[in-house]
């Protein structure tokens, strides 16, 4: 499916065939394509760079279409990293989590660091946090794909 290209975000590199491989959405999805490009409100003096997810309802292009800095895409890949790790030994606490520390690491970027912490401000947490362990569990499979390739490319490009 061909995505606009006369509207903000001016697309550079695109996967065209989203809907054939967003995960457990594949072929039954709104979201037709990927594309990265030349952000909303960027002009030739200052070229901010995006993602977005292109979401189309059969009709029209939505205005729910996603785009995110590249930089919070990766900061994004962080969060999801490091909260995959942490759930990979969180069944030795009663409730997933240490209450006694919540924030399960700071990385470090920009000369601070990104708190990643559960979120102790959910009331629901105890059951919400139960369902998010399982369904990472249940899509292991599908993220760890996505996960070796990304390896493989990273290391590829020298990372």
């Amino acid at each position: 499916m061909k995505i606009p290209t006369n509207l903000n975000h001016k697309p550079v590199v695109m996967s065209d065939n989203y809907e054939r491989v967003d995960g457990r959405f594949a072929r039954n999805t709104d979201a037709k394509a990927l594309s990265l490009g030349v952000a909303e409100g960027s002009s030739r003096r200052k070229v901010d760079l995006s993602a977005k997810v292109w979401r189309y309802t059969g009709e029209e292009w939505s205005k729910q279409s996603e785009e995110l800095p590249l930089h919070r895409v990766l900061d994004m890949s962080i969060l999801i990293c490091r909260s995959l790790a942490h759930f990979r030994d969180a069944y030795r606490y009663e409730h997933y989590y240490d209450p006694q520390e919540p924030v399960i690491d700071r990385v470090a970027l920009q000369g601070d660091a990104m708190n990643v912490a559960i979120c102790t401000d959910n009331e629901s947490l105890h059951e919400d946090i139960k369902l998010f362990s399982q369904a990472l569990s249940n899509d292991d499979e599908m993220i760890s794909e996505r996960l070796r390739t990304l390896s493989k490319l990273l290391k590829d490009m020298g990372y």
